[in-house]
């Protein structure tokens, strides 16, 4: 929790204390927005701070406690429009952007946060994992879903889960590309969140450079990487499955078909890289819905799982 609250002016550090002390395991959002009240977004429920009201003065603090005083060494961050704080935590940002031939050159005034609260939820994954391993060895799966239906959060569990013993699940050698450290959660290099024991962390690291620096250094049985989507990324992918590694790796996307439709993705599906695609939907406040196919598009099974 601290690790949010510190990002936040003292006046407002009080009063979403007070909002939160007894329901911090149901905060999924605290929004801010110039001139507007802060805003609680809770598993089930929005609520409201009226009595403050968010200023400029406030928006700088913000931007100061997150890059520690120095914007510049978070130029590329900026651009992307996230920043991601210690725990693993997920600040998304909005403001003017300035363009420079058609590609964002920076993202400035920025008016708009939105910091999201990162879960670790332990065996979550352990019900899926029989279908995405069959006789020692672990399939490439593609794990699709809208934002907020807990892609990270499930594939942080099965790197756990492959890189640990438990649940007489194969124990193997896992690699996770941490882009945006969202996954470990690493703070110098030390993964925060439990990844597993036999389990190895590149962090802060661009998938593309990161996917074979891992192949090389590491030589994982299986790499998870999180959020892929640009072309770089994709060919980065083929390379390390023609390598022979397993990939297990998450897409923002709310089926298998839009994915097919985007020009950046379809090298996977033209050469069938994934034996399993696992859709997440949120169902209700409390459960999410998980849906497995194959290859070929014929559904394995289909489960609710609880969020917490």
């Amino acid at each position: 929790m601290m690790e949010i609250l510190r990002l936040l002016p003292e006046n407002m550090k009080q009063a979403v204390m007070q909002k939160i002390a007894t329901r911090w395991s149901q905060l999924e959002e605290i929004r801010l927005r110039l001139n507007r009240p802060i805003e609680l977004n809770f598993h089930k429920q929005i609520e409201w701070i009226n009595e403050i009201i968010f200023t400029e003065k406030d928006s700088i603090y913000v931007l100061n406690q997150l890059s520690e005083h120095s914007l510049y060494r978070l130029e590329d961050e900026l651009r992307e429009g996230y920043i991601t704080v210690t725990g693993g935590h997920r600040v998304g940002l909005a403001g003017e952007v300035t363009t420079v031939n058609g590609k964002i050159k920076q993202l400035q005034h920025i008016t708009f946060f939105n910091i999201r609260i990162a879960r670790e939820i332990k065996q979550i994954a352990a019900p899926f994992i029989p279908y995405i391993e069959n006789d020692n060895r672990y399939f490439n799966s593609l794990i699709i879903g809208p934002p907020q239906t807990g892609k990270t959060t499930f594939i942080r569990d099965i790197a756990r889960l492959i890189g640990d013993r438990e649940n007489n699940f194969t124990p193997q050698k896992v690699g996770i590309i941490d882009e945006r450290s969202e996954i470990a959660a690493s703070i110098n290099g030390v993964p925060q969140h439990n990844v597993g024991l036999r389990t190895d962390v590149m962090d802060a690291c661009p998938k593309v450079a990161g996917l074979m620096m891992m192949i090389r250094s590491m030589s994982p049985d299986v790499l998870v990487v999180d959020e892929i989507g640009k072309e770089d990324d994709v060919n980065a992918l083929m390379e390390a499955v023609f390598a022979g590694v397993t990939i297990i790796c998450t897409a923002h996307g709310s089926s298998v078909e839009e994915l097919k439709r985007r020009p950046s993705m379809r090298p996977l599906f033209e050469n069938h890289v994934f034996d399993r695609m696992l859709i997440l939907q949120k169902d209700t406040h409390d459960y999410f819905k998980i849906d497995i196919f194959t290859r070929d598009g014929k559904k394995i099974t289909s489960n609710l799982v609880k969020k917490q």
